[in-house]
């Protein structure tokens, strides 16, 4: 089987989910102290903004319980970290599967960058759940 590559699929103007690894170390007071997994998604995050893709990013933060929002493990410092790196906004859904996401991820326009709340928010994420991956796959046309 041929393993295609992002230079091999056509990504303008197409849903792009991109798994990336953004646990990265907060501070008590909710800041990043090495932001080095965010520096290392960056060269495809900035690929895929000069294709015109729609980039729906999702990522773990830490261990929450899994039972649903927690505050101390949020995505917020990541967002505002990324689009300082990215000099754009990034649009933070409220949630991974729910309405908030499938609302922003629907109303993307092209070049625009929308980040999952946290992924361990949902027990079925440790559990490698075929339903809930369903699920996420179902935002996107091409899966990074």
């Amino acid at each position: 089987m041929n393993k295609k590559t992002l230079e091999d699929m056509q990504v303008s103007g197409r849903k792009v989910l991109v798994r990336v690894d953004f646990n990265v170390p907060l501070n008590k007071e909710h800041q990043i102290t090495d932001d080095n997994r965010i520096q290392a998604a960056l060269p495809t995050i900035r690929y895929l903004l000069k294709q015109n893709a729609k980039i729906i990013l999702m990522s773990h933060l830490g261990r929450p319980s899994g039972t649903g929002f927690e505050a101390d493990f949020s995505m917020a410092p990541v967002a505002r970290r990324l689009a300082e790196l990215l000099k754009l906004e990034v649009k933070l859904a409220a949630d991974v599967i729910g309405d908030d996401a499938k609302s922003l991820v629907k109303n993307m326009k092209e070049s625009e960058v929308v980040l999952l709340e946290n992924l361990r928010f949902h027990k079925e994420e440790t559990k490698n759940d075929p339903e809930f991956a369903k699920q996420l796959a179902s935002l996107a046309e091409i899966y990074v």
